[in-house]
This record gives C-alpha cells, structure tokens and sequence, in this order.
C-alpha cells in the first residue's frame, strides 16, 4: 500500500453491481480501469468517483445556489479519502449547437478574433485598396500639402445613397448655423422648406467651411476648427474638395478606402464573431446555412392535379379557404383544379407559389353580368418559410423543413460573416479562410508567419500566438490533425469530441486534478494511439491524476497502475480481480491477463471466404474529402473498412454507400454524398445499419421492448387460467397504457424529479417499489413468476426458463449469443452503454430470419468491449457471414481486422490528404503494401 497522501481511497462500494469493494487508487499516475463490458468499470470510476468528486463540488455553493440545484445524491459508498477537484471527459459531452464549432470548443477562434482585431490589415471591398485612417494633425499636414495656396471646401457626409426627402434634416442644418449644402454633387444654399424626390437615392453633405490654403497662423486655427466640427458630423469621416472642381478627397479617423470613401469601424474581437450580431452575416444569422424552399418537394409529381394532392403541403381537395382561393386564381388564370400541374401557366404558379394581392373581374358568359373577384393570397412557399421562420411549435418546423433544403448561405458562402469582417487579412488571408483550413495545415501557416509581420504586428501578435500554437499542438497531439477551426461540433463522433475536449483541458495546465476518461482510444487507429497516451502522460507529469476505463492493449501496457474488475459482466462482475502495474497484470490468470500475455488469442482463420461472386460497384463518390473514389463491395464476405481517423471512411460507407442502399431498398429519404454511379443493387435485398445511437431515450425502453420479446410474454400471461378467469387481455401486463400498470409512476417504476440546469435524477417510486405494475395484474404468475419478475431476470435465467416457447427462447439465446447474458430483460435503455445497446440491435436483427442476401454496416462495433466481449460479437458476425449475407464493418481494432475476408484501406492521412483507396484485398495481401498504415501495424499481428 502506498502512504496515505497519495493514494485516493474507496471504501465500501456498491453502486450498480459493485460488491461492496474497498481500493486505493495511486495519485499522479496514470491508471487504467479495465475488464469485461458489464462488469461494473464505469459504475467505479464514474459513477461513484465522479459523482462523489461532484457532489462535494456542489456542496461549496451557498445554500441559496443549491436550492436552484437540488440534493445530488451520495453514491452508495461507505467513504472516499484523498479526492482532488475531478474532471470528467466522456463521449457524449459536446455541445449539439449549430453555432458551435471545433474553434469555438478549442478557444483557438477567440485567439483568432483577437489577433485580427489588433494586428490584420483593412482592405476595401469596393477597389481591394488598403484602407486608412488618420489622426487630426495627419490630415491638417495632408490639406496643407496638397492645396496650399487653392481654395477648398470642407464638407461634412450626413447621408449616403439613401431615399427620402429630408426636409426636417435641412431645417435642423440650418438651425445650427449651415448656410450651404452639397446635394448629389451640386453645393446650394439652405432655403426654407427645402425638399428633395423621395424616391430617388441622395448624397447630402454639409459645408462646414469655405477658405484660401496658406501658411499662417489663422489659417493653422480655422483648419484646425473645420476639422473638428467636420468630423464631429459626419461621423468621423470628412470631404475636402476643390473650389470649382469635382474631386473629391476623402479623410477619416477610423478605417476608409482612400478612393470611395467607405469606412470600417475599427475593428473588435467581436466583429469576427458569428454569434455576435457586429459579425455575425445579416442574412443567415451567422449559421453559414439557409434553409430554401424546393420546388421539387413541394410538387413531387407535377403530374397530379391540385385536386388529387399534387401540392404535397396541401393534401387532397378539401373544403377550406385555401382551396378555395386556389379556384379563384383558375378563374383568373383559367384553369381548373382538376388539371395536371405542368398545364399550369407559370404566372399561375408564381401566384400559386409566392403569393399575390389584386382585385379584377370576371364576365359570367351564361348571365352575361361581371362579376368581382379579390385574391389575397400569401402563397404556399411564403407560408411554409413564415412558418418555418416564426413559429414557435417543433412540430411545425419539422413540417416546413420537410419542403426545405439546406444550402450554403449566398450571401457570404458559408463563411458566417459580414462583407467587412472577411476583408480584413493577414498575409493573405481572411479569418474565414484560416478556419477552414486543417489543423496540420494552419500549424505550418501560423509557424511561417512571425517573419512576415511588420514591427508594430510582431509585438502585438506575440503572446497570442504562442497561445495559438500550443493549442494547435495539442490537438494535433491527440491526433485531430485532420479537423478545420470551423467544423460544426455536431458532425464530430464521440472519440473526436471527447479528444477535442481533453486537448483543451491539456491546454489550460491545470494541476492536481483528478481526470476521468471513457475510452478515449475510441475511433483512434494505431498509429496515432501513442500521440494521446503521450498526452495522457503529459497531463499526469504536470502533476494530475488520471484515470482512464480502457480496453485498449496499448493503453493498458502504458499504464503505471492497472485495476481490473470482474470475473464476469452484470451481477458476476463487480469484484476486483487484479490490481498492480501491467507487469504484475500479466502474471495473473484473468481473462484480461491471459489475452495480454498471449495465452488467449484471435486465431487467424485458415482460408479467407472467397464469397458469392457478386458485388456492388460504387464510382465517383466525392463528398467531404473523397477524390473521386470508386471501389467495389465483393458480397458474401466480412469487409473490413480501416484508415486513420477523417480519412474518409465514414463520408465513403455511412453518408454516400447507405443512403443509397437504403433509398434503393426502403425509399430511405437521406440525401448520399456526390456520387457517379453505383451498380449491383440488385444483388441484395435489405441493408441494415448497426451503430451506437441509444435503442431508447427514456427508462420505458428496455431490451425486452426492443426486441419484440415483451410483446410475446405478455401474450404467454393473458393465456394463464387465472387471467383467462379475470378476462386479461395483453394491455393489462403493458406498463405504458393505464389498467395494469401501477399509476403513480405511470409505468415506469421510477419517478423522474427535474433538476434545472443537471441531468433529470430518478427514484424508484414509492407505491409499486419499481416493480411498474398495480397489485392484481403481479396476482398473474406463470410457471411461479409474476410479470414484474420476468422483467428483473437476466438474459441468462430466461434461456433455461423460456426453453419449451420457441418464439421467445430465439430471441432471448441471441441476446445471450451476443454476449449480454447479464443484463436484465427490463433494464432500462438509458443505463446501457453504447456497446451494449449496439448488441441489442444486432440480436434483434439476428433473431429475425435472415434472406441470405442482406448487407450488413456497423460502424466500430468493438467500442467499449473487452477482447472477450469482442470474440463472442466475432463469433456472431461470422455465423451471419457463414450464411452468405455480406457485413461491412468500420473498425480500427486490429482483432477484428486480421479476421476479415477484405480489407479497404482509405488514407492516406486524414482530412485532406486522405479521401483515397490506398489498398484492397485480404490481409495478406494488404500487409505487403508499403504506403498503408493499417499495413504497417496488421504486419505484427498476423505473425
């Protein structure tokens, strides 16, 4: 046992399935918590650390703070000593914010503002010049220098290009003592009621002082004088302009183009900002995207009358205003509203479309009598954008978003900001243009700058961009090499953003803090493994804690401390089995050990499957960083796609292959990727998609809903005589309709208190103890057992129970195949972890009679389990593949990898160096390339 200071010591627990366990974990290093899925890791380092680390964070506040707050409650545990502050970094923490981006997380774009705002350069947008400004002596020396000995006109601009006809505006000229205006060019005097054509534009400027240029000493003063009443305004910028003459010289205190006279205000960090109104583009709002009405989704099939539907917004013809004003728009544009829609004039359909408000008449031919009629009509895609725009239902936007597509705002081509914000630059280039080039890229910019920066720049832009180039660092420490500034953190995956967010933690070099992480290998491919378990141990040597829960061979053998639970998952887990640094691990005898020291091993199949001949061809995918890419899918086989992180593995299978597949099979509604072709669809006849995405968000849902297996339980219990007696029909033994269920909770067997800005906290409920029904319906026993307990068995005591009923013991053995014989039928969804609640979905689809032709895609299917978890999930793929359907599989464990039948390797590296197919083939042959990464570390595994 280390002394008593720096160890963090847990006594006594017991969340989830913990079994009552005592630990002293070593502060400063960097420890691992590991063992099978299940087997209670989390609910150790998150659930009772973390929690514990919060609660007592929480209980700093001032009582009138945690009012607002709540109690959190303490986790089962009998004590926690030596607990410093406590950080966790999980997957699921980023912002969803549309106006969220990887510089905005990183703080990198704050750092950006800045230096633009102190050290960039104005250019106008008019003529590309550079902008300039001047204090008042500058442009006293100026005048004297250019007209010396001339006579001038000092003139203040009050109004520029707009309309109207500013009669009160002479007026108040006058008032203060102006006799003389230039109106539109032409200099005249003030007359009373002096008005201008309202609807034409007008430049009006004031005379503030007509005088001879000499080198006295008055005429030093009345400059002097003129300049400042000049500037005062118009608003810091003056006019100077010879007697008798047209050319104009422009002099300003801020920013202004030397030849058109426009003016910058002088530049603030927030004149960069997208979320600040002064930045932000005026016509996307600083998003980047607009949504525009599609004319192709409002009439899907133009040759449908209005009558029969044609406007999919409307419907079919009923009774109501709307079509009523549509018949008076045929009686003006005679045509009816049985008429196929491409019969429609395109004045009709403008009026149709976008609206129109007018009067006009009608000569009956029978009565011979005129007859008036008056359309105001707002028209259908006015409607369906007003609605979009103003209403403050979700419902009705998700329906006006089904007549809309997102486009890059045309305004500032997707760049979020205003005109003037991108013309200011730095050698070069824009803070547009900055953002959206990768990290790698950037790096090499920022580290080239320094010489190209004036003097004054240099010290300016010093401590900023050091600050900028250790934060590019880290990132590029922890392998995000291939992200832009500007990507939208809602297209990140879990590992990126649980990286993202470690490498701002390492940036701001906090010591003595405890860090937690959730598998932050996740989505990492080897080679850049070592990159972050160098951050890690950065983090530690500055003098933090870290602790990571972690399948990871490499990450496990880096550690200095190694803790792992179990035996088994579930209620056999929950035990310490080993503890002590990898070396000491490896002469234990645990599942865990016995795979690092080589005993327990993936064996490498004899002969790879040559499949059924078949395969799709897909050409010319060219989304995101795709160039140009086309491969083929041989069928029949397991396929394994690897590359390093953002070379294009997901823009090629997820966003270009599936939505095509989908919307050949299912009428799937995404939109692929830019693509040339695709051929041999025909060859398969259903896709399925396997990923992480949670079966369910609320406590309702459980692996027993999901799977169809409750459906037919409840069926087994209306068949029992004493239900029969009763006359129970299946919405009785249903916890989500009322009759049997208990109703305090409603069902759910916990009640959710609402915490106002923290996670809803559940307890169990009070009248049923969690058992979710009322005391007649649990009376219903079958073979002893009443429905609430069937719900509280585990996968591995319903085999044995349910084995005479077919229809259930299928699904429930395929729940158990998958490995997750430790989980209970009832367990709600939302206590799942990402791994389990993809095996569920993989049993639910396995229990299903499968065709023999389906095209399976599961994107890193090995996330959050253990190298025994991931055996018995190989076991179960390759049964699926054994029965000729084909699985593709998005993986970067190399377990996996040196089990699959074809490799396609995309890189080379990520973002935009990536995008091609670097090799394909199987393992033996992709080993022999000497380009691909994947090559390089696959080599030692299939020795």
């Amino acid at each position: 046992m280390l002394e008593n200071e720096n160890t963090i010591e847990v006594l006594g627990a017991r969340v989830h399935n913990l079994k009552n366990i005592d630990i002293s974990i070593p502060r400063e290093k960097l420890v691992v918590i590991t063992g099978l899925s299940g087997s209670g890791k989390s609910s150790l380092a998150f659930d009772t650390i973390y929690a514990e680390g919060q609660r007592r964070y929480i209980e700093t506040f001032s009582a009138y703070a945690r009012q607002f707050l709540g109690g959190l409650e303490r986790p089962d545990v009998d004590k926690i000593d030596g607990l410093s502050p406590v950080i966790a970094i999980e997957q699921k923490t980023t912002s969803k914010s549309p106006r969220s981006t990887v510089g905005t997380i990183t703080e990198i774009y704050d750092f950006l503002r800045l230096l633009f705002a102190r050290a960039a350069d104005a250019y106008s947008f008019n003529t590309g010049e550079k902008m300039v400004s001047y204090s008042d002596d500058q442009i006293k020396d100026l005048i004297k220098e250019n007209f010396i000995g001339k006579r001038i006109n000092v003139l203040a601009p009050v109004i520029r290009a707009r309309k109207g006809h500013y009669s009160e505006l002479f007026q108040q000229i006058a008032k203060q003592g102006f006799v003389k205006v230039r109106v539109n060019g032409k200099i005249v005097d003030i007359t009373t009621g002096m008005k201008l054509d309202r609807y034409k534009t007008h430049d009006i400027e004031i005379v503030i002082d007509r005088l001879q240029v000499d080198e006295d000493e008055d005429t030093n003063k009345r400059l002097n004088e003129s300049i400042k009443t000049a500037m005062y305004h118009g608003e810091n910028v003056m006019m100077v302009i010879e007697h008798e003459s047209d050319e104009v010289r422009f002099f300003s205190r801020t920013l202004m183009c030397p030849t058109t006279g426009i003016s910058y205000q002088n530049p603030e960090p927030n004149l960069f900002s997208f979320n600040s109104p002064k930045g932000a583009c005026d016509h996307c709002n600083g998003l980047g995207i607009v949504n525009e009405i599609n004319r192709k989704k409002i009439i899907p099939n133009a040759k449908l009358s209005i009558n029969k539907g044609g406007f999919a917004p409307l419907g079919e013809y009923k009774s109501s205003w709307m079509f009523k004003q549509l018949e008076l728009i045929g009686e003006k544009y005679d045509f009816k509203l049985t008429d196929p829609i491409e019969k429609i004039s395109d004045e009709a359909m403008e009026m149709i479309l976008n609206g129109g408000n007018e009067k006009f008449s009608v000569v009956s031919k029978t009565a011979g009598v005129t007859k008036e009629y008056k359309i105001d009509f707002e028209g259908i895609s006015k409607f369906i954008k007003n609605q979009f725009d103003e209403s403050s239902s979700t419902a009705i936007k998700r329906w006006a978003k089904e007549f809309m597509d997102e486009i890059n705002c045309p305004v500032c081509n997707g760049s979020r900001l205003k005109k003037e914000s991108l013309f200011f630059k730095i050698d070069n280039q824009n803070i547009a243009q900055l953002s959206a080039m990768d990290i790698s890229e950037l790096t090499v910019w920022f580290k080239a700058l320094p010489p190209k920066l004036s003097e004054k720049q240099s010290t300016i832009a010093t401590e900023i961009l050091k600050e900028i180039n250790d934060r590019l660092q880290f990132l590029i420490d922890v392998g995000l090499n291939y992200l832009s500034l500007s990507r939208s953190s809602k297209s990140l995956s879990g590992g990126e953003a649980q990286r993202i967010r470690l490498a701002t933690q390492i940036g701001s070099q906090l010591v003595g803090v405890l860090y937690i992480l959730d598998e932050p290998s996740i989505g990492l491919h080897q080679r850049d493994n070592e990159r972050l378990i160098n951050s890690l141990k950065n983090l530690r040597d500055i003098g933090n804690s870290v602790l990571v829960v972690e399948h990871d061979k490499d990450m496990i053998e880096s550690a200095d401390y190694v803790i792992d639970i179990g035996p088994k998952a579930g209620k056999y887990g929950g035990n310490i089995i080993s503890k002590g640094t990898p070396k000491e691990l490896l002469k234990e005898t645990t599942i865990t050990a016995q795979y690092l020291n080589g005993k327990m091993k993936f064996d490498i199949p004899k002969k790879r499957r040559v499949g059924n001949g078949k395969s799709i061809k897909l050409s010319g995918a060219s989304g995101n960083n795709l160039k140009n890419v086309s491969v083929e899918f041989p069928l029949g086989k397991l396929i394994g796609v690897t590359g390093v992180s953002g070379s294009g593995k997901s823009t090629l299978i997820n966003e270009t292959l599936y939505p095509i597949l989908n919307a050949h099979i299912f009428n799937g509604v995404k939109k692929p990727m830019p693509y040339k072709k695709i051929e041999g669809l025909e060859h398969i006849d259903k896709v399925i998609d396997i990923d992480q995405s949670p079966i369910g968000r609320t406590p309702r849902s459980n692996p027993a809903t999901y799977t169809d297996i409750f459906s037919e339980v409840r069926n087994l219990f209306t068949m029992t005589p004493e239900a029969m007696i009763r006359g129970y029909k299946a919405g009785r033994f249903s916890f989500n309709v009322k009759g049997g269920r208990c109703e305090t909770c409603e069902g759910s067997g916990v009640r959710t208190i609402e915490m106002s800005f923290l996670p809803d906290v559940y307890v169990e409920c009070e009248t049923c103890l969690g058992k979710r029904f009322n005391r007649e319906t649990l009376e219903i026993r079958f073979k002893g057992k009443s429905i609430s307990d069937i719900l509280n068995m585990t996968i591995d005591e319903a085999v044995p129970f349910f084995e005479n009923i077919p229809k259930i013991q299928r699904k429930v053995k395929t729940l158990q195949d998958v490995g997750l014989g430790y989980i209970t039928l009832g367990q709600q969804s939302t206590t799942l972890s990402g791994g389990e609640a993809q095996r569920i979905k993989l049993s639910a689809e396995l229990s299903k009679k499968d065709t023999g032709n389906t095209f399976y895609i599961m994107d890193e299917p090995t996330t959050g389990l253990h190298f025994e978890d991931i055996r018995v999930l190989m076991d179960v793929i390759n049964r699926l593949v054994d029965k000729g359907n084909t699985v593709l599989i998005i993986e970067h464990n190399l377990d996996v990898i040196k089990l699959a039948d074809y490799i396609i390797d995309v890189g080379l590296e990520g973002g935009k160096g990536g995008g091609e197919i670097i090799c394909k083939g199987t393992p033996e042959e992709i080993v022999k390339n000497k380009k691909s990464y994947t090559a390089q570390f696959l080599k030692k595994e299939l020795v």
